[in-house]
């Protein structure tokens, strides 16, 4: 088996074209189908059922194809680990962001990573939260940031950072006449909230906010990313709940950052690493991670709160 094979393979599989495939891999038709007869052969298995109108994975394909991602993420990492001791560093840190994960601490802990640290190259791998969960499973990751603290066995999850919940409000829209806006009055308008299937936790830790209160939220989209999110919010189609960092971050013009009224709701960010002895460069990192927190004692909450408006006139 090449890694032809499976390249070819993993185009059909996701796919499940033939003739797009082969346009995906800038190839003909033709090749790719004798690479795939070529890869069944090797396996002894049928991998596609493939009619005139349809092309479906095998039982077996679907087997395949759970494990050909990580092994491509492998041969990626064993490339960069050689490049990595060619540019001077005697250690690497795989560490994946998942589900939404908050970005107000990140910089300085990569910041703080390369000074204490310099001669440990650190990686970051954008994954959904499974493939990290798998990843940390398998040992293509040493460590992951997520906002679910519900992963299952052999991985141990500790809090790392909290980053409060804000409501992001159009430009010129009547809430911003509250400085901390209450939750009730929010709930009265149309919401956009993260999508569950991209941003599981985060989803989680706000539906659980909301279902504190009374009112049944009245949510009209559901969003795979915070840049749609605040489009949604800077067109006045909809109020936007997430993080101060993330709407301090967001590109969007016409988005004001509002503190909710009453005990601010906290978003938490979890390091999600496995259950085994860590060696002393990754426990040097897990330390740092328990810093974060108290050593940020001004977060992007409070710079919103404080200029609330962001540079817009309400």
């Amino acid at each position: 088996m090449e890694l032809r094979h499976l390249r070819c393979f993993q185009a059909v599989a996701e796919e499940l074209h033939f003739a797009r495939a082969a346009e995906r891999l800038h190839i003909d038709q033709s090749p790719l189908s004798r690479t795939i007869k070529e890869l069944e052969e090797e396996l002894g298995a049928r991998l596609f059922v493939r009619t005139t109108r349809s092309t479906q994975l095998t039982r077996a394909g679907r087997k395949l194809l759970e494990h050909v991602p990580r092994i491509f993420t492998a041969l990626e990492q064993a490339r960069d680990s050689v490049k990595s001791a060619a540019n001077g560093f005697h250690g690497q840190l795989r560490i994946a962001l998942s589900d939404g994960v908050t970005p107000s601490r990140l910089p300085a802990l990569l910041a703080r990573c390369r000074e204490e640290d310099p001669e440990v190259e650190v990686r970051l791998f954008e994954v959904s939260l499974s493939q990290q969960i798998k990843g940390l499973h398998d040992d293509l990751y040493d460590a992951g940031f997520s906002m679910a603290d519900d992963v299952g066995d052999g991985i141990l999850v500790t809090p790392a950072w909290e980053d409060e919940l804000m409501v992001a409000v159009p430009a010129r829209h009547p809430l911003l006449a509250y400085k901390r806006v209450p939750p009730e009055e929010v709930l009265r308008h149309p919401l956009v909230l993260c999508d569950p299937a991209v941003c599981a936790g985060h989803a989680r830790q706000v539906d659980r906010i909301l279902r504190k209160h009374e009112m049944e939220p009245l949510i009209v989209q559901r969003v795979a990313t915070y840049d749609v999110m605040m489009t949604f919010v800077s067109a006045g189609l909809a109020l936007g709940l997430a993080g101060a960092a993330h709407i301090a971050a967001g590109r969007e013009p016409g988005v004001v950052g509002r503190p909710l009224a009453g005990e601010p709701p906290m978003l938490t960010t979890y390091l999600l690493r496995r259950d085994t002895e860590p060696s002393e460069m990754f426990t040097r990192f897990i330390e740092r991670v328990s810093y974060l927190d108290a050593a940020d004692e001004t977060g992007p909450a409070e710079d919103l709160a404080a200029h609330p408006t962001k540079g817009l006139e309400p």
